[in-house]
Parts: structure tokens; C-alpha cells; sequence
């Protein structure tokens, strides 16, 4: 109960109670409010900022236990990230491999969104967020790239058993009549002209009118007489498809014609010494998309390790054609 104040009053020579206004009575229990909810916001930011309260003890738990499982979300997403790598080596030298498909590429796929998409990470775990954020867009694109490369595949798969019997897989030749060492394909040393020349196919050694097959089935796409010392000579080009095409030099004599369609292993030819050879060999090239490839990489599982390295160490200097008849292949 507040006190009452008294003022002297010299014509009645006694203390009078001053009756004071209602508007400043209330005006000084504004201030005492206020002040008194000052105070105590002091006292609070001093003994906040001083001692840690049961409340701050469980804030600071959560917020540890928040970046806890954002950095266990952060190693899932890059465990996912890097299975998802392992299955595009997989599709691009496995599964596009097969089916004779080249590497898939899409713009911008490997490269990181610009950094003003992320502009709206204020708040103090933006780092954490930001990091898990970006993995798991990197990882959208790259499931786009698999989707897309797995949509190709399904359309060729439907075509696998005809693109299974189009790649040129045999040997053009019966093996047995195989004479002496296969010539090598690549740069390889000639033996008369002592210099190093690009052979773009590899040379089966025979006879005479040994009989040639088609590798593969295909459409005949060229077929020529050539010149009697130089080039080819007498050669048949087969379109296999699916990127394959070969070739089948110094013929003795041609069998098919162009626009006839072979089967593998049908006989299309004969052996011979045509062009620019010195002595009668098949000189035989496999062509995919447009580039020569090594041919003996095609019928490799048909003879052992052993054989095959055999081959290798004596194509290295074994040749059949003329320097003149070399470089017009």
C-alpha cells in the first residue's frame, strides 16, 4: 500500500492529505511497469549469455543432432553417387559395347547448375544444405543420362539377334588353309622397303582359288575389278550394318554383286594375287563407323591365348603387297 503524502497547512496549522491526479498516479505505475520489465530483460540476457539454461542445453542438442544426419544424408548421396558412376562405366564399355553403340554424350550433363540457383540458403545450415542439395542435382542429371541411354539400348535390344548375326565374327577363310603367318594390321615394318607403313586390315596367306566367306550378314556395297599392279585389285565391300563394313581385297574372282545380300558364311569369292600383291592372300579389313579397326580382335575366342599371342609376334613383319599397292589401301 503506497504511502500518503501530507502538505502543512499555515491557516489550520495542520498536515493536510495532498490529493494527487489520477492521470499522474497512473502515468508513475506506467514507469514502474516498465522499468521493472527492464530490469528483468537484464537480468535475462546477463544470466543467458552467462550460464546455459535447460532450454539452450536442448537447442544446441538438436542442432548437433541435425548435422549429424545431414552429413550421414551427404555420405548416402555420394554412396549413391558412385554406384551410379560404376553403372555408367558399365553402359559405356559393357552394354553400348555390345550392341555396337557409341558413347553417349549430353551437353552439360557433368557440369554443376549455376550458383544463383541456390540463392535462396540463408539460414546458418546453409553449408550442410547446400552440399546435399547440389550432390542430389548432380545425381538427377546423371539419372537422366542413364534414362536416355537405357531408352537407346531397349530399341536396339530389339534388333540384338540380327545385329548378333551382322557383326563379321569368322574368319573369312577356312583356317586350315591358312599359309604361313596372318599379316599384321597398323603400322607395321616392310620387309623389302625397310620403312614403317599403315596397313589398314590384316592378310590371310593361301592359295590360288581358296574359297572366301562373308563374315558376316550383310548387303554388297561396292565391288571392283581395280587395277592390275596397284590397290585392291579385285575387292567386294559388304555393309554388315550397325556401324560394320568389310572388306575383301585381291580377289581372283567375285562371286556376288552389288545389292546382293549375303548370309555369314556364304561363299562370295575366291582367293587370288590381284592388285598390288606379291603372292595370293586375302587382305581383310573391318570398318566400324567409319573407321579401320583391327579385324583380329573379332575371332580371337575361336583359337587359344597362346595362338593368338603367336600371331601377333609374327604379323609384326609379315606382308603380301607391294609398297605402292599398301598405300592405295
Amino acid at each position: 500500500m503506497s504511502k500518503k503524502e501530507y502538505k502543512f497547512n499555515p491557516e489550520t496549522l495542520t498536515y493536510e492529505p495532498v490529493e494527487r491526479p489520477v492521470r499522474l498516479k497512473r502515468y508513475e505505475n506506467i514507469r514502474r511497469i516498465l522499468l521493472f520489465f527492464l530490469v528483468a530483460a537484464l537480468i535475462n540476457l546477463v544470466y543467458s549469455t552467462t550460464f546455459y539454461t535447460p532450454k539452450l542445453y536442448h537447442l544446441e542438442e538438436q542442432g548437433a543432432e541435425l548435422v549429424h544426419r545431414f552429413d550421414i544424408l551427404s555420405e548416402r548421396i555420394t554412396a549413391t553417387g558412385d554406384k551410379l558412376g560404376q553403372l555408367r562405366q558399365r553402359d559405356n564399355y559393357v552394354y553400348r559395347s555390345l550392341f555396337g553403340a557409341d558413347t553417349l554424350h549430353i551437353p552439360g550433363v557433368y557440369a554443376p547448375y549455376e550458383g544463383k540457383t541456390y540463392l535462396g540458403f540463408n539460414d546458418d545450415y546453409d553449408g550442410i544444405v547446400l552440399k546435399s542439395w547440389q550432390l542430389l542435382d548432380a545425381q538427377s542429371r546423371l539419372l537422366y543420362r542413364q534414362s536416355v541411354s537405357l531408352d537407346q539400348l531397349q530399341v536396339l535390344s530389339k534388333d540384338k539377334e540380327k545385329m548378333a548375326a551382322s557383326i563379321p565374327a569368322i574368319w573369312p577363310i577356312n583356317k586350315n588353309d591358312l599359309r604361313g603367318p596372318i599379316g599384321a594390321y597398323g603400322r607395321r615394318l616392310h620387309p623389302i622397303y625397310k620403312r614403317y607403313i599403315q596397313h589398314k586390315g590384316i592378310d590371310f596367306g593361301g592359295r590360288k582359288g581358296d574359297p572366301i566367306y562373308a563374315t558376316g550378314n550383310g548387303v554388297v556395297v561396292h565391288s571392283e575389278k581395280g587395277l592390275r599392279r596397284r590397290g585392291y585389285g579385285q575387292m567386294l565391300l559388304i555393309d554388315h550394318g550397325f556401324g560394320y563394313k568389310t572388306r575383301y581385297a585381291h580377289l581372283n574372282e567375285r562371286l556376288v554383286t552389288v545389292g546382293q545380300e549375303v548370309k555369314r558364311g556364304e561363299l562370295i569369292g575366291y582367293m587370288g594375287n590381284t592388285g598390288g600383291s606379291t603372292g595370293p592372300h586375302l587382305h581383310y579389313e573391318v570398318i566400324y563407323m567409319g573407321n579401320n579397326v583391327d579385324p583380329i580382335n573379332y575371332f580371337r575366342r575361336d583359337m587359344t591365348d597362346a595362338e593368338f599371342d603367336r600371331i601377333i609376334e609374327q604379323a609384326k613383319t609379315t606382308t603380301f603387297e607391294t609398297l605402292e599397292g599398301t598405300n592405295n589401301e
